[in-house]
């Protein structure tokens, strides 16, 4: 009885030890709320962090659950600068692999807050790995119509072109035998002169002159009407909507986030082309905006940024092969700036709805005839009107009798010669 107690108790001291260990090993997790974690994730870190890739800062969700040590985690979360004043190997190894750039000091954090933002990267990343396909899935090869199904295809057509050759041969025959059982003979040659007969009418309609001269009336007004409107369509390109080398919303731009026109075409209100934005601009927001996205990855491509060390090779840059949609011919002088800033038009006046367009395509047809209309109907809005209040000073100028310069009259304009 006394060997059995003494067994039990050295099986509860191991009992104990390993409970023990299995409590520090998973204290070394933090447990914390992930649903309170996500909202201090996106309130504090997105700016430089994003769960799958490398943002600013490191990709979190493969960087914290491959760290063990959460309280190590906790110190540098709230106060990363105090472990790298403390020569911490870690801390010193990850600030001189990210060009010692400073991460932000979260010392409004609680322990308890930081636990629960580990707990929410710690789960995404996990779900995020889950949904992911267990087999490397390739891109489908287009092999094309295999050499079986082109034979097959051959051999249909051919019999069915012998079928049709023999069903001829037995139509002939029953004629013939239901001609000879009403004792009628008939040969070859009159079978042929039957099928002539049969063109007798198309004979008739041909000598009737009436006839022949409201055919050609027809057909020479059809022909007249498609002439006359093909040529009065000639290099009308309304509705003309090319593929462009990257697909731009303008819809979700210009109008879900109503982005200014001129914030990307910024010539429009100051020259005479509205001119086609540079890549940077589009980096303004895309550095960081929908940085997976295919579409934003050509950008980068086009400008040899590299999103994981954000820097750029420019021997990797290339321009970006946009098509042009408005095209006016070389004879139409069309200045921006004077429609945009001295008419005070709207892009869409003559763009259409660009800011509902899922790809821009042209709008109006662009012809001198709706230019003209365009210039008959639309009034001259005078009132606080730079351009126009020039001109009403050249004017008084003019009824005064005194000397009018060109350069009063705009003449010093850049547009004026070099357009």
């Amino acid at each position: 009885m006394r060997s059995f107690s003494l067994i039990f108790k050295q099986f509860s001291r191991s009992v104990l030890l390993i409970a023990g260990f299995a409590f520090l090993v998973s204290s070394a997790y933090a447990q914390g709320d992930a649903t309170k974690g996500e909202a201090l994730f996106k309130a504090n870190c997105t700016t430089c962090h994003k769960i799958d890739i490398r943002l600013v800062g490191p990709a979190l969700g493969p960087t914290i659950s491959s760290e063990t040590d959460d309280k190590w985690l906790t110190k540098w979360i709230e106060n990363n600068q105090a472990l790298i004043a403390a020569h911490d190997k870690k801390a010193t190894d990850i600030y001189n692999q990210y060009n010692q750039s400073n991460m932000t000091v979260f010392a409004q954090l609680s322990d308890g807050d930081v636990a629960n933002i580990i707990a929410y990267v710690r789960a995404d990343w996990k779900t995020e790995q889950a949904a992911k396909p267990t087999t490397p899935v390739g891109p489908a090869v287009e092999t094309g119509p295999s050499s079986l199904v082109i034979w097959a295809l051959l051999g249909v057509i051919i019999l069915a072109f012998i079928i049709i050759l023999v069903l001829n041969k037995v139509v002939t025959t029953l004629e013939r035998l239901l001609l000879k059982n009403k004792d009628i003979l008939i040969t070859e040659e009159e079978i042929e002169l039957v099928t002539v007969d049969r063109f007798a009418t198309v004979k008739r309609l041909a000598k009737n002159k009436k006839f022949v001269f409201f055919v050609l009336l027809c057909g020479t007004l059809a022909l007249g009407s498609w002439t006359w409107v093909t040529m009065w369509t000639t290099n009308v390109h309304q509705g003309y909507q090319p593929v462009q080398p990257i697909k731009f919303p303008h819809d979700l731009h210009a109008g879900a986030m109503q982005i200014n026109c001129q914030y990307c075409h910024s010539g429009a209100y100051k020259s005479k082309n509205a001119s086609i934005p540079s890549l940077n601009v589009c980096m303004n927001c895309h550095k960081t905006v929908k940085t997976e996205s295919p579409e934003i990855h050509k950008i980068y491509d086009a400008l040899g940024y590299d999103p994981t060390t954000q820097k750029y090779d420019a021997d990797k840059a290339r321009p970006i092969q946009w098509i042009r949609i408005h095209n006016l011919p070389d004879l139409v002088y069309f200045n921006h700036s004077q429609h945009v800033v001295a008419g005070k038009q709207k892009c869409q006046t003559c763009h259409g709805p660009v800011e509902t367009m899922k790809e821009v395509y042209q709008y109006s047809p662009l012809t001198m005839k709706w230019c003209i209309q365009c210039h008959k109907r639309t009034k001259v809005d005078f009132k606080d009107n730079a351009y126009y209040t020039q001109m009403q000073a050249v004017h008084d100028l003019i009824k005064e009798g005194k000397p009018v310069t060109v350069a009063q009259m705009g003449g010093i304009e850049c547009g004026k010669c070099h357009y």
